[in-house]
């Protein structure tokens, strides 16, 4: 997993690259928690994320929960195929408050 980093008016927005999954868990989560703190808030781009498991989603559930409770911003954008299937299958949508557009059922070739 890269993560590309930039910084903007307070916000960092975190570009993803890569397997979002339990055998990258803690050194990504590492990295949110360390940006969550130096900054008002967090934007993930998740658009490059080619794989995600049950960690990954508890990866994004944590990081949400830490930036209510620091009272900061975190939000997740540009969700790839990889990662909508996985919070539709899941059912999960609801729970990151982000728009999500397009179900990831709704994709697949007809």
């Amino acid at each position: 997993m890269h993560i590309d980093a930039q910084q903007e008016n307070g916000i960092c927005r975190l570009q993803m690259e890569g397997e979002l999954t339990i055998y990258r868990g803690l050194e990504i989560r590492d990295g949110l928690m360390e940006h969550l703190a130096a900054n008002a808030g967090i934007e993930l781009d998740l658009g490059g994320v080619t794989e995600m498991d049950t960690a990954g989603v508890q990866l994004l559930l944590a990081a949400k929960r830490e930036g209510i409770r620091l009272g900061k911003t975190v939000r997740f954008v540009s969700h790839s195929q990889a990662v909508l299937e996985v919070i539709d299958l899941y059912n999960m949508a609801a729970q990151f408050g982000d728009p999500v557009l397009i179900s990831a059922r709704q994709q697949q070739p007809s």
